[in-house]
C-alpha cells in the first residue's frame, strides 16, 4: 500500500483522537458542571447566600466632623464597608488593569485568559503566565472557597469557582462585583477590606488614595504576605510599579505618568486599627457597652450592685441609646448587632475638640502634676499612700494590704488564673514572682522585670482624671476623656466612677436658698456653724485656709462666701433648709447615685460622675434648664440609610430668677474667687462661670466651669481615696482647673470651631454685680454715721 494511504489513515486516527479526547473532556466537563451546579459535587451556596455573601462588616464611630474614630468588629474582623462610590477611579482601574484586564467583557470566566493560562503553564511550564482567574472568580474564592491543603485539592476547588463566578455575574453588576472583592480582601495587620486599608496604611479614605497608593494596595492582592509593604518594603514597591505599570500600558494612565509614579519612594502612614488607640477610645468603649446592653435582670446583679440594677432599668426604660440593639430589629426581624451590621454611629464629638482634651489632660496631669506628686511620695515608706501621722504602723500595712489585694482579685491574671483552677497559694506564689513585662509611663513604654503584685502598686502611683465638655443648649458632648490612657487605665471615670465632689455641691444650696428668699447680698457672721442633725448630733465644719481670708467674725455676703468658698457660709444656708428638699433638687439636676439626705451633704459628700456634674451645671448658662448628654445623633445602616435619630432630654430645674442670681455669683468666683487663676495664670478674659472643689485630704479635685455655650467638667484623684497629696498642692484649683483652661485655651485659639471669648452672657441688668451698688450705698452710710458721730461728740 502506498504511503500516501497509510499516513492518510494515521492522520485520521490522530484526528478522531484527539477529537474523541476534547469530546470526552467536553461531556465530562459538562456532566462535572451540571453535578456542580446541582450540588452533587462541592460546596454551592444556596441563592439567599449569593444574595448577601458578605454577613459582616464593623460598625464605624464617626465624629460630628465626619472623622472616624474607631469600629467596633466581630472576631478582629475589623472589615468596613465601603460603597463602590467610595472609591477612588485610580482603585478600580489599578485592579482591572493588573488582575483582569477583560472584566467588563467577559460573564464570569475568561476562556481567552483561561485558554492562556493552560497552554503557557501545562505546556510550556511558564510561572509568569498568569492564573487566569478573574476577578469574579476571585471573589468566589475569598467568600466561599476553604483554604486548600495540596495542589490537587486546588485543582477540584477551580471548577466550583467557575459556577459561582457564573451566578454571581447573574446576581450582581460589575460594579457591585469588584465592591465586593475589596470589601472583602484582607490586607493583613487587621485591615480587612479597602476602608481599613486606606486608614491602616495611608491614614486616608479609598476615595482620597493617591495613584500610587491605590497601585500599592491592589498589588498586594497577589499575595498580601509576600508582598507586605511594612515587612518588605522593596518587594512591596516594585510590585506596586508592576501595577503602575500595568496602569499605563492599558491607557488608564499615561506612560510618562506611570514612569514618573514608578520612581517615587514607599512612603507609609502606618497605624494599626486597635481599639484602645486613637481618638476618644473612653468614649467607644462607653458607647459599645451602652448599645449592646441587655435588659436588666435583678438576679444577675449582687447584693453591692442593687442600686446600680435600678439605674439600669430607668436607664432601659427611658434612654433610647441604653440597649439600642436589643431593643431594635433590622428588617429581618433579627436584633441589630454593632459587630456584624457594618452601622455607621454618628457621635456628638468634634474630633478637634476631642484632641485638645486629650492634649490638655497630657500637658498637665504628664508634664506638671505627676511629676510633682511623684516627687512629694519619693522615699516615703508607704507611698503612693497617705495615713494620718496618729494611725500605727501596723493599721497603715494592713489598710495597704487591704487595698492591693483587693485589686488582685479584681486583676485579669487573677481570674484567668482561678478560672483554670489555680489554688490561692499558687496565685499567690505567682503574684510573687518577677517576670518580664510592659509597663506605663507617661514617657512612653518601659520594659522592665516586676512582680504582678508590685505592678499594681506600680500602678497606683498615677494620678487619674476625667474631662468632659458639653453644649449647654443642645447636650451635644463635644469632648470626652474617661482617663490618662485607656490602655492601661480602663476604668471610666466620666460616666462609670463617682467620687465625691466637694465644694462643687455648693453652688446648689445656694440655688435651694435663692429659692427660699434669700440673695446674694444678704449678710450673716463669718464664724464657725454648728448644726444639730436629724440625728441628734452636732455637726461643725472646718473651713479651708483659703475660704478665711482674714475675714473670720466678720459679716460677709453670701455672694462672698460662694465666691471664697466658705464652708461656714454654706453650712449657715443648710441650717435654714431642708435636707431631704434638696436632695430631690439635686435628682432634678441628674444626679442617679446614692444620696444621703444628712446636713453634711452640703459640702458634697455625695459620689457623682463627670458626665452628671456637667449636666448639673448647665442650668446655670441655660436659664434653669437642664440638658441632658447627648452622644450619639443619628445611626445608619451600611447604606447612609437612618435606622435611629436622637436628641437632648431637658427639663426645668430652676426658675429664671434663681439662675440669674446664681450665675452672677459663679462669675464672680472666676473673676475674684477661688477660680480667679484662670484670669490671672491663663489670661483667658471670656465670660465665665464656675466653681472649684476639694473633698478631704485633697482626695479629689474638681472644677466645673461654663461659658455662655459650653460646660466643662473635670477631676482628678488617685485610683483609691487614701492615694494623694499631703499638701495644698492637691486643691482644685491647682489640679483639675488647669485641664479646663488649658482646653479652654485651645478652643479659643481655633478660630474655625465657632466659640470666641466675645461672647456674654444674657442676663437682665438689674442682676449684673448685685451687691456692688448695694455695698457701696451702705459703705456711704456708715461713713456718714461715723461723720455724725464724731461732730456730735466734739458739740
Amino acid at each position: 500500500m502506498p504511503s500516501f494511504f497509510k499516513n492518510n489513515k494515521t492522520s485520521r486516527i490522530v484526528n478522531i483522537s484527539i477529537w474523541s479526547f476534547f469530546g470526552v473532556i467536553l461531556i465530562v466537563s459538562t456532566v462535572t458542571f451540571i453535578a456542580i451546579a446541582n450540588g452533587h459535587i462541592g460546596y454551592v451556596p444556596p441563592i439567599d447566600q449569593l444574595e448577601n455573601p458578605i454577613d459582616r462588616y464593623a460598625s464605624q464611630v464617626l465624629s460630628e466632623d465626619g472623622l472616624m474614630l474607631g469600629s467596633y468588629s466581630y472576631d478582629m474582623d475589623n472589615r468596613i464597608f465601603a460603597k463602590y462610590s467610595d472609591l477612588s477611579p485610580a482603585i478600580v482601574q489599578a485592579l482591572i488593569a493588573t488582575e483582569d484586564v477583560r472584566f467588563v467583557k467577559h460573564s464570569g470566566i475568561d476562556i481567552k485568559g483561561l485558554l492562556r493560562a493552560i497552554i503557557k503553564r501545562g505546556f510550556f511550564l511558564q510561572k509568569n503566565a498568569g492564573g487566569g482567574s478573574t476577578i469574579t472568580q476571585q471573589l468566589a474564592k475569598l467568600l466561599f472557597s476553604p483554604n486548600a491543603g495540596s495542589v490537587v485539592e486546588r485543582i477540584l476547588q477551580k471548577p466550583i469557582e467557575w459556577v459561582i463566578a457564573i451566578r454571581l455575574e447573574k446576581y450582581y453588576t460589575k460594579e457591585e462585583i469588584i465592591n465586593m472583592y475589596l470589601n472583602k480582601f484582607d490586607f493583613l495587620h487587621n485591615a480587612v477590606g479597602i476602608q481599613s486599608a486606606a486608614l491602616t496604611y495611608f491614614n486616608a479614605t479609598p476615595k482620597n488614595l493617591k495613584i500610587e497608593e491605590a497601585a500599592l494596595l491592589i498589588g498586594m492582592c497577589k499575595n498580601p504576605s509576600y508582598y507586605n509593604p511594612v515587612r518588605f518594603a522593596d518587594r512591596a514597591k516594585g510590585r506596586r510599579n508592576t501595577v503602575l505599570g500595568q496602569m499605563g500600558k492599558y491607557g488608564y494612565i499615561s506612560h510618562a505618568a506611570s514612569d514618573s509614579l514608578r520612581n517615587m519612594p514607599l512612603e507609609l502612614n502606618f497605624a494599626r486599627v486597635d481599639s484602645k488607640e486613637g481618638l476618644a477610645p473612653y468614649l467607644r468603649e462607653y458607647l459599645r457597652v451602652l448599645l449592646m446592653a441587655k435588659k436588666p435582670v435583678r438576679s444577675e446583679y449582687p447584693s453591692w450592685l442593687q442600686q446600680k440594677f435600678t439605674e439600669d432599668s430607668i436607664s432601659w426604660e427611658m434612654n433610647p441609646l441604653y440597649g439600642w440593639c436589643n431593643k431594635n430589629q433590622k428588617p429581618n426581624g433579627k436584633n441589630y448587632n454593632i459587630y456584624t451590621d457594618g452601622l455607621k454611629i454618628h457621635t456628638t464629638i468634634n474630633s478637634h475638640m476631642q484632641q485638645y482634651a486629650e492634649d490638655a489632660v497630657r500637658e498637665h496631669i504628664g508634664k506638671t502634676l505627676q511629676p510633682t506628686f511623684s516627687k512629694e511620695k519619693k522615699n516615703k515608706k508607704y507611698s503612693p499612700f497617705s495615713f494620718p501621722y496618729s494611725m500605727p504602723d501596723k493599721e497603715k500595712e494592713k489598710q495597704i494590704n487591704m487595698i492591693l489585694d483587693r485589686a488582685v482579685n479584681q486583676s485579669h491574671r487573677y481570674k484567668t488564673m482561678k478560672s483554670a483552677g489555680a489554688s490561692e497559694e499558687e496565685i499567690t506564689r505567682a503574684f510573687k514572682t518577677k517576670t518580664e513585662m510592659s509597663v506605663f509611663s507617661w514617657g512612653g513604654v518601659i520594659d522592665t522585670l516586676m512582680t504582678p503584685l508590685d505592678s499594681i502598686r506600680y500602678y497606683k502611683t498615677f494620678l487619674r482624671t476625667a474631662f468632659m465638655a458639653m453644649d449647654a443648649q443642645t447636650g451635644h458632648v463635644k469632648s470626652y476623656v474617661g482617663g490618662i490612657d485607656f490602655a492601661n487605665f480602663q476604668y471610666d471615670m466620666v460616666t462609670t466612677g463617682r467620687r465625691q465632689v466637694g465644694s462643687t455641691m455648693k453652688p446648689f444650696v445656694y440655688s435651694l436658698a435663692m429659692s427660699e428668699g434669700y440673695t446674694p447680698c444678704d449678710r450673716m457672721l463669718h464664724v464657725q456653724q454648728h448644726i444639730i442633725g436629724e440625728n441628734g448630733e452636732v455637726w461643725s465644719p472646718q473651713n479651708s485656709l483659703n475660704a478665711n481670708n482674714g475675714r473670720i467674725g466678720e459679716m460677709v455676703t453670701i455672694q462672698w462666701g460662694l465666691q471664697n468658698s466658705s464652708n461656714w457660709v454654706t453650712a449657715y444656708l443648710m441650717s435654714h433648709l431642708n435636707p431631704y428638699v434638696l436632695e430631690r433638687l439635686l435628682r432634678s439636676c441628674g444626679f442617679k447615685g446614692q444620696i444621703e439626705p444628712v446636713v453634711a451633704m452640703c459640702l458634697g459628700t455625695p459620689d457623682i460622675s463627670v458626665s452628671e456634674m456637667v449636666s448639673a451645671y448647665t442650668v446655670f448658662t441655660n436659664k434653669g434648664i437642664r440638658t441632658e448628654p447627648l452622644y450619639v445623633t443619628r445611626i445608619e445602616d451600611p447604606y447612609g440609610n437612618k435606622v435611629a435619630t436622637f436628641t437632648s432630654q431637658m427639663g426645668e430645674v430652676l426658675s429664671e430668677d434663681v439662675t440669674y442670681k446664681m450665675l452672677s455669683m459663679l462669675q464672680g468666683v472666676v473673676d475674684g474667687g477661688t477660680a480667679s487663676r484662670i484670669r490671672y495664670s491663663y489670661g483667658i478674659k471670656a465670660s465665665m462661670g464656675g466653681k472649684t472643689g476639694t473633698t478631704q485630704n485633697q482626695s479629689d479635685g474638681w472644677y466645673i466651669g461654663f461659658t455662655p455655650n459650653l460646660v466643662a467638667g473635670c477631676w482628678v484623684g488617685g485610683e483609691d481615696r487614701s492615694i494623694h497629696f499631703d499638701t495644698m498642692e492637691g486643691q482644685g484649683a491647682r489640679v483639675a482647673l488647669p485641664i479646663y483652661a488649658m482646653f479652654m485655651k485651645k478652643v479659643y485659639a481655633d478660630k474655625k470651631l465657632g466659640y470666641t471669648e466675645s461672647e456674654k452672657f444674657d442676663v437682665p441688668e438689674e442682676y449684673k454685680n448685685p451687691c456692688v451698688s448695694r455695698i457701696n450705698n451702705e459703705e456711704e452710710d456708715t461713713v456718714k454715721k461715723k461723720k455724725t458721730g464724731f461732730d456730735d461728740f466734739f458739740n
